[in-house]
This record gives structure tokens, C-alpha cells and sequence, in this order.
């Protein structure tokens, strides 16, 4: 008999390969519900922080010494003696060279002999004088010599005068042959060694020995754009300060330091504004006791640009970038997160200050911002929103993230 293949019975292999088949979709979809039934994640919020402070502009400049003096010869010479160590703190009139003093000594010597010579010709003719005087009354010598005597005792005191005068400037330059320093500060290295000569005088080719600047205090000089100056003096309005800026307080920082743990006051605002760059020169004062600051060194300096004022801060760790904007998330009624863009402020101990964006009373993710997504439902945990409860989301994220 034959037997068509519709009416065969179905082999028992594709019944098996059918229900191993029905049996990993079951096990498939119940996977997915034990995913699709994940607890929210979990979250660290906080309320924004109240603190007044006050906003700060930051600027980079240098400093520069009070005084600044280079030490040259004022009298020409052969450089007989050094009497500092290159680099070492001066102070005002200490001997720093000693130019060879015996030229200077012998003319000293002279101008004085000839001073003695004038006072002896001025005793001579006043003596001379006194008896022409009697003559010229009892008609013995004519007025024409007598007038003769009385010219040569002027002469012989003009003679008296011109010498003093001469041994006035020989002692200067024998003075000058000690050059003293005029200022107290730090000395540079010499510049001419023992047994050089040097030129010296009034005129531009001197001869330069060393170079001081003063120490303390010192100046921190920096430039600030024009718009910086209208703010800073309108927030200086009212006051008697010199140009609204003269006795602010300033704060500043050196290149290794991290905070602004140097206290300084402006003393000066320049009176024009560069019309190359836009900018203006401000300078401050500040002690140097020390000796930390050099003149020339690169500082940061903090400048107050407004009034105190009430701020909402955040940790600075629960802001996020989208190209130029910054965001927060933000937890609502529901527990939902909600994308919120945020104007920034300055940062104040890890701490950054919202200009716009949020309120006192939201509840911001600070710890678990790679677990949130917008419009989300999360599992809060209420924490104060202190610098340090944001550190740890920062440096090491959960392994979840």
C-alpha cells in the first residue's frame, strides 16, 4: 500500500525543537520583567546652601619693588674695596665700595692751603684798608688809592669765599669715594671688581656698581579691562576713596599656594587707560617682613566686584556640561528628576554659586549624577549639601555608574 505523506503522523523531533523554542521565550520575558522591575536608583540631595559673600574678580600680575636705585660712581678712580656679599640685605648708609681715596685727599690738602692763603691776604688788606682810612683823612694819600685798598680787601674776601668753596667739593669727593647705600634692601651682584676704574660724574656713561630694590613692603602691580573700572567705581561710590578704588582690600596668591592667604591694599589706579590693549594699571602694598616676595615673580590676585550679598551655593560636583551650558538635576514632588540649566557664579570652597536657575527649597542630586537620567524616577537621600558629601561622587563614582 502506499500511504500519501499529509496523512503520516508528525515525527516526535520537531514537537521537541518546538518546545525548547517555547521555553527560552518564557524565560526570555521573565527576564524582562525582573528588569523591567529594578528599584529607582538611588541618589544624595540637597538643598542649595545660603552664605553672603561677595564676588570676586580674579587678575594675574607681578611684583614689582618701592624703590629701585642703581649704585654708580660719582667720582672717577680705581675701585679699591667691596664691602658687601652679592645678594645680601643692605641697609640705608651701610659702605658698600671704596673708590681709592689719595688723589681725592691730596686735593683736599691744597684747596685748604689755598683757603689759608685767601684768609691771610683778607687779613693783610682790611688791615691796610683801616690805615687808608686814617691817611685819606688828613689828606695824605689821594681817594684813588685809598678806593685801590678797598678793592683788593674785597677781592682778598671773594678769594675767601671762592676757596671754602673749593675745599667744600674736595671733601664731597672725598666723600664720594665711600659709596653708601641709599636705601635699605637687597643688593644685587657687583658689576665692577676690585681694581677696576671707574668713571664717574653727572653724565650717562657712569659706571654702574650694583643694583637695590627694596623688600618691604612691596608693590604687586596688574591690569584689569574698562568695564572692571566702571564696576569697581561704581561700587566704590559715596566713599572718599582716591578715584573709588585707593585702599581696597585685595587678597592675593603665589603660583604654589592654593589659597588667597595674602592680605594687600590698593594704593594707586593709573589716569589713563591704555588705548592699545583697553586696560588700566591698578597696584597694591603689602608687608614683606619675610622676604617671600621678589620683585618680578607672577602672583593672582582677588579683587572685590560687588556689594555683600545672600547666595545660593551648590558642591561644585553636581554640575554637569552640555557643550557651553551647565545643568543640575533636580528632584521634584515625585521623585522624578528634572534637567534644570544654571548660570554659575564664582566657587567658594568647593562650593559654586548659582546665579540662575535654582530656588532655596529644590532638592539637587550631589552624589549619583551618572545615575540620572531626565525624567526619572529616583530614590532620594536627603543630605546637607556640603563640600565634602560631593568629593567622593567626583574622585571615585559608584561601579554602577
Amino acid at each position: 500500500m502506499i500511504f500519501r505523506s499529509s496523512l503520516m503522523p508528525p515525527s516526535p523531533r520537531p514537537l521537541a525543537t518546538l518546545a525548547i523554542a517555547l521555553a527560552c521565550l518564557l524565560a526570555g520575558c521573565g527576564e524582562g520583567q525582573k528588569q523591567a522591575a529594578a528599584p529607582p536608583p538611588k541618589v544624595t540631595v540637597a538643598n542649595p546652601i545660603k552664605r553672603t559673600i561677595v564676588d570676586q574678580d580674579e587678575y594675574v600680575g607681578r611684583f614689582v619693588p618701592v624703590d629701585v636705585v642703581e649704585v654708580r660712581a660719582r667720582v672717577s678712580g680705581y675701585l679699591d674695596k667691596i664691602n658687601f656679599t652679592d645678594g645680601q640685605i643692605v641697609k640705608q648708609g651701610d659702605l658698600l665700595f671704596t673708590i681709592d681715596k689719595r688723589p681725592f685727599q691730596n686735593t683736599l690738602d691744597q684747596a685748604r692751603a689755598n683757603l689759608e692763603t685767601a684768609k691771610s691776604n683778607v687779613a693783610f688788606t682790611q688791615s691796610d684798608l683801616a690805615r687808608g682810612q686814617q691817611l685819606v683823612r688828613e689828606r695824605t694819600i689821594s681817594e684813588q688809592i685809598y678806593e685801590q685798598r678797598a678793592q683788593a680787601f674785597r677781592n682778598a674776601q671773594a678769594s675767601v669765599a671762592a676757596n671754602e668753596a673749593m675745599v667744600r667739593q674736595a671733601e664731597l669727593d672725598l666723600e664720594y669715594t665711600e659709596p653708601r647705600a641709599p636705601i635699605t634692601g637687597r643688593i644685587g651682584d657687583r658689576r665692577v671688581t676690585q681694581g677696576n676704574l671707574v668713571t664717574g660724574g653727572a653724565g650717562g656713561n657712569t659706571t654702574l656698581l650694583a643694583t637695590i630694590v627694596s623688600i618691604d613692603p612691596i608693590r604687586f602691580e596688574f591690569t584689569f579691562d574698562e568695564g572692571a573700572l566702571l564696576r569697581y567705581q561704581r561700587l566704590a561710590s559715596g566713599s572718599n576713596e582716591v578715584g573709588g578704588l585707593g585702599g581696597t582690600a585685595v587678597r592675593l596668591k603665589l603660583l604654589d599656594e592654593t589659597d588667597f592667604s595674602h592680605a594687600a591694599r590698593m594704593d594707586f589706579v593709573d589716569n589713563v587707560i591704555d588705548r592699545a590693549t583697553g586696560t588700566i594699571r591698578g597696584r597694591a602694598q603689602l608687608s614683606n617682613a619675610n622676604g617671600l616676595f621678589t620683585p618680578g615673580m607672577f602672583a593672582r590676585v582677588q579683587v572685590p566686584a560687588s556689594a555683600p550679598y545672600q547666595a545660593l551655593m551648590i558642591p561644585d560636583a553636581a554640575i554637569g556640561s552640555e557643550q557651553a551650558r551647565k545643568f543640575v538635576y533636580v528632584i521634584d514632588q515625585d521623585n522624578v528628576a528634572r534637567l534644570r540649566y544654571v548660570t554659575l557664579g564664582q566657587l567658594v570652597d568647593d562650593l559654586r554659586v548659582i546665579k540662575d536657575g535654582l530656588s532655596a527649597g529644590d532638592r539637587v542630586v550631589v552624589n549619583g549624577l551618572m545615575r540620572v537620567r531626565q525624567g526619572q524616577k529616583v530614590t532620594p537621600d536627603v543630605q546637607p549639601a556640603s563640600p565634602q558629601a560631593s568629593v567622593p561622587a567626583a574622585r571615585a563614582p559608584d561601579k554602577t555608574d
